[in-house]
Order: C-alpha cells, then sequence, then structure tokens
C-alpha cells in the first residue's frame, strides 16, 4: 500500500516582541528635538541680552508692527488673551475634563496627561521670572523699567493653549477636528504675540524666545505621557 506523506502543519507567523510595561515606542528621540531648541533659545537669548545687528534689526521691526493698522483696541484684546486669568482658567477646564473622561473609561494612569501638563504651565513662571532678571533687557518705548524678555504673557498662552490641545487631541478621532484644533491654537498663540507687540509691551525676540521656551515645555509634557503614560490615552 503506498505511503501518504505526512501533512504537515503551514508555518505560524511569529509575534512582535512586547513592548516593556510602562514603556511606549518613540518614533523620534527627544534630543533630536529638544537639542535645536536649546541650541536655538540660547542664541536668542544671547540676541536680547546684548547689543548687535538682531538686536537692533529686532528694534526696527517692533516699531514698524507698531505703527500697523490693527486698532489699539484689538490688539489690547488680543494681549489680554495672554493673561494668566484667562488662559490657565481654559487649561484647568479641558485638564478637568480630560481627567474625568480618562477616569470614566477606566483607563490606567488616567491622572498623569493632566498632571504634565499642569506642571508644564507651573514651569513657566519658574523659568521666566529668573530669566527676565538674569537678561535685564529693557522695554519698548513708555514701558519703564526692564525684566522684558522672554514675554510671560506668550509664554503662558503657549503653554496653557498648546497644552489644552495636546490633552484633547487623543479624544478627538476625527481627522479635520484634529487638525483645525492645532491650527486654531497656533493662529490664536500668534495673535496674542502680535497684540504684545502692536501694544507696545514686548520686542519681537522676547515673543521669540518664549515661543522657542514654551515648545521645550510642550514637548517634556508629550514626552512623559508617551514615556510613562502608556494606556492613558484614548485610542
Amino acid at each position: 500500500m503506498p505511503t501518504v506523506p505526512d501533512q504537515q502543519d503551514p508555518p505560524q507567523p511569529q509575534p512582535d516582541p512586547p513592548v516593556p510595561a510602562g514603556r511606549a515606542p518613540v518614533a523620534v528621540r527627544p534630543v533630536w528635538i529638544l537639542g535645536p531648541l536649546l541650541v536655538l533659545f540660547a542664541l536668542l537669548t544671547w540676541q536680547a541680552a546684548v547689543d548687535t545687528p538682531v538686536r537692533r534689526a529686532d528694534e526696527r521691526l517692533a516699531e514698524a508692527i507698531a505703527g500697523s493698522r490693527l486698532p489699539e483696541g484689538a490688539a489690547e484684546f488680543l494681549a489680554d488673551l495672554g493673561n494668566v486669568t484667562v488662559a490657565v482658567p481654559v487649561l484647568l477646564a479641558v485638564a478637568a475634563y480630560v481627567a474625568w473622561r480618562a477616569l470614566r473609561a477606566a483607563l490606567p494612569h488616567w491622572w498623569l496627561p493632566p498632571l504634565a501638563a499642569l506642571t508644564a504651565m507651573a514651569a513657566v513662571p519658574v523659568l521666566v521670572v529668573p530669566l527676565k532678571e538674569a537678561v535685564g533687557r529693557t522695554g519698548p518705548p513708555g514701558m519703564a523699567g526692564d525684566g522684558y524678555y522672554p514675554s510671560g504673557h506668550t509664554a503662558t498662552a503657549a503653554v496653557a493653549y498648546g497644552a489644552a490641545v495636546l490633552l484633547l487631541l487623543p479624544w478627538l478621532h476625527n481627522r479635520y477636528l484634529r487638525r483645525e484644533l492645532a491650527i486654531a491654537c497656533l493662529v490664536l498663540v500668534a495673535a496674542v504675540s502680535y497684540g504684545l507687540i502692536r501694544r507696545g509691551y514686548h520686542w519681537p525676540l522676547d515673543v521669540a524666545g518664549s515661543w522657542c521656551l514654551s515648545l521645550i515645555l510642550l514637548h517634556l509634557m508629550a514626552s512623559a505621557v508617551a514615556r510613562y503614560g502608556r494606556g492613558s490615552l484614548q485610542r
């Protein structure tokens, strides 16, 4: 009787290696983002602290913006959006909402994203106040004293509104809404910055330094959530 060859099962695909608990895969190493931001911030701070061609060009740009057609009332309204009494309550409301949603969904480490956002916000005065004293840059014409670099209002707006957006993005499944929310945040921070320069409260370099500092804080916030908050975000 002829023999029947043994039937072999098809090879099974090998499972992917497990990701260690408490860690999330990171596509880009943080140093490749933090490094250039820190270098840029150091360069901006140097230019703001000493009399250089960049600083003189900064002052000429401030004069041009101060003479723009934007009404002073509108500029004042935009600048006020960077006040602590306006921006921080927005972040607190978003943090409370996201914490409630995550707790209701029984997500592990539900508290980490709101805590990281509030920590980034608390770091703004801790960093800005000593920098103002160390640089001691005088203000635009009509503004008394020194300590205008970096802009506290700009940093407050950028971190508060930026952190609020980072908290909300994981809960928005519509790609269009995610994109529009991010664009709205960028426009809002840019409007606050323009209002501060238009009203003569800050030089453009003060605002640029705060942008850079805010990006550093927001990146650290996002990195902390990605690294230690695995499972704390809605998928």
